[in-house]
């Protein structure tokens, strides 16, 4: 379904932490109890009360400068591009600016750029600059998906390493955090011991990083928006076009409210509204995404047959798992030796928010565990047994959350929002965003400033934007891009069905729109998306039980 925005406006405004997603391949996707539950309006309006009741209000106070120099204009430094497993071609090298603009004796940070020719003989004049999500996402490893979705098809593909990730200096990596994810696998995901294991070693990791002299509160989405419109000047570039997904989509729009100069259209993908975003918030795209799924399943004869009750299954087995958890010896879906691991109420429900079972063999996987068989959920649980150190840049990650999205909350207001989304669900699960578990724990210790005042704003553009959602997104719910196109009045907006978290590398219909948006960016050609509907589901014998 594709529509075009009326900017009715209207009050307004992910994170795919390797702790809980599993691996690359499952977090990128390329690669309710029976009975009452909220409609999508509801949800909206459920999060919207809380923001107004509990948030605070968009400021009118300007946010500390950002814009400030210190008389050094920003300089981008050609270099060797990052070694790879995929070899980068094109040029590279780094874009140098201060590391907090409000500190004029701060110290110069260096982030990654690389710079793709378009596979086109005669590419557009205006690039595309790309903004990975995550935060603390990897940008440089994400350039193989992008080539693949064709976002280079016709125009220059810009990707920059976000302040602290990975090829960035510095690089804020936690190593201590990856071996924690390493062995969580095998420990109860909600437990509070769990917890604590989790906070000693976010904990651990910021001590290192302030101790090398990074100063942590400078990793925000206000001097992450500025680093970009820096690029575009160092790189002497009049206009270009933005495009990024998940936390990308809530750094476009917060670039697209701070710096629309030299804007010519925005593509926003998988989208986190920066106004709305919050613990309490993840609970109703966990909703949305996986009841859709269910939905889907339930519009297709021979899954409706088959699955007749998914919602029903689904809330018996995390109750069931939670009260008596599942420890297991499997390997991991990449094969290797057997991984040890604990399947309870709350990996359950994380593994289908983070899509790691495909989506089209969701009701097959639950049904199996309904009847003995946990196979598919304990394999996608032992994935993420072997995380890629490095990879992610959690000191980017907490920085961001603990500054802009967790302040304003309280854990009653996370609990009941779990409550509204899944009744009947344990209070041990719904405690727990999803993907952020102990998520105010592990702020506590990080301890940055509240930014909320001057990031949980509005975007109001009349730029063109194109808001690109899945349906099956269980982490940023398609609602939520037709939410932040309210005030973006030259949006439009496309539901892909059937698809999950970041759309484009997984739709060639998405790919084409997209395409169409960046050549023609006020009427894109979205004819494609109409005829769309989701694959078929897995089905599977009848199964005894056990």
């Amino acid at each position: 379904m594709a529509e075009r925005s009326t900017g009715s406006g209207g009050p307004s405004a992910v994170q795919e932490s390797g702790r809980t997603a599993g691996t690359r391949a499952q977090r990128r996707g390329v690669r309710r109890r029976f009975g009452r539950t909220l409609t999508g309006a509801a949800v909206v309006a459920a999060v919207l009360a809380f923001v107004s009741a509990v948030a605070p209000a968009p400021s009118s106070a300007a946010a500390p400068s950002v814009d400030g120099s210190r008389g050094d204009p920003p300089r981008f430094a050609p270099a060797p591009c990052p070694v790879t497993p995929e070899p980068i071609a094109g040029r590279c090298g780094f874009l140098e600016v201060p590391e907090n603009r409000a500190d004029h004796g701060g110290r110069t940070i260096r982030l990654a750029v690389a710079i793709i020719p378009a596979a086109s003989a005669t590419p557009a004049e205006e690039p595309v600059v790309f903004m990975t999500g995550g935060p603390g996402g990897d940008a440089i490893g994400d350039i193989p998906f992008l080539i693949g979705a064709g976002v280079n098809r016709d125009r220059d593909l810009i990707v920059m390493a976000q302040r602290g990730e990975r090829f960035s200096e510095p690089n804020l990596a936690c190593p201590e955090v990856d071996a924690f994810s390493a062995e969580a696998v095998g420990l109860r995901y909600d437990a509070p011991s769990t917890g604590r294991l989790l906070v000693r070693a976010m904990k651990e990791c910021r001590d290192r990083l302030a101790a090398d002299g990074t100063d942590l509160s400078a990793y925000n989405t206000t001097e992450n928006a500025t680093d970009f419109a820096d690029l575009r000047k160092a790189l002497g570039i009049p206009r270009w076009n933005v495009y990024g997904y998940s936390y990308g989509t809530d750094l476009a729009l917060t670039y697209l409210r701070e710096h629309p100069q030299g804007i010519r259209a925005v593509a926003i993908d998988s989208v986190v509204p920066p106004r709305v975003v919050s613990l309490p918030w993840t609970w109703s795209s966990a909703q949305e995404g996986i009841n859709t799924i269910f939905a889907a399943c339930a519009a297709q004869p021979l899954c409706r047959n088959r699955y007749p009750d998914l919602p029903r299954t689904l809330t018996q087995q995390v109750r069931r798992l939670e009260a008596h958890p599942l420890r297991l010896s499997v390997p991991p879906p990449g094969g290797g030796d057997p991984v040890k691991v604990v399947l309870d109420g709350g990996a359950l429900a994380n593994l289908l928010v983070a899509n790691a079972v495909p989506a089209v063999d969701v009701p097959a996987a639950l049904e199996e565990l309904a009847h003995g068989n946990p196979q598919r959920f304990a394999q996608a649980r032992a994935a993420g047994a072997n995380p890629v150190v490095g990879e992610t840049a959690y000191g980017l990650t907490e920085s961001v959350a603990c500054a802009e999205w967790v302040p304003g909350f309280s854990a009653a207001d996370l609990l009941n929002a779990g409550r509204r989304a899944f009744p009947g669900w344990p209070d041990t699960v719904l405690a727990q965003a999803p993907q952020l578990p102990f998520q105010e724990q592990v702020c506590r210790a990080w301890d940055v400033p509240d930014r909320t005042a001057f990031h949980r704003m509005t975007t109001f553009s009349k730029v063109p934007t194109l808001v690109v959602s899945g349906t099956f997104d269980a982490k940023t719910g398609a609602q939520w891009g037709r939410f932040a196109a309210r005030t973006l009045p030259r949006s439009t907006v496309v539901r892909i069905p059937g698809i999950g978290h970041w759309v484009v590398p997984q739709s060639p219909c998405a790919q084409d729109v997209l395409a169409s948006f960046l050549a023609n960016p006020v009427s894109p050609d979205t004819s494609c998306v109409a005829p769309l509907t989701p694959k078929p589901f897995t089905i599977i014998p009848e199964l005894e039980s056990r």
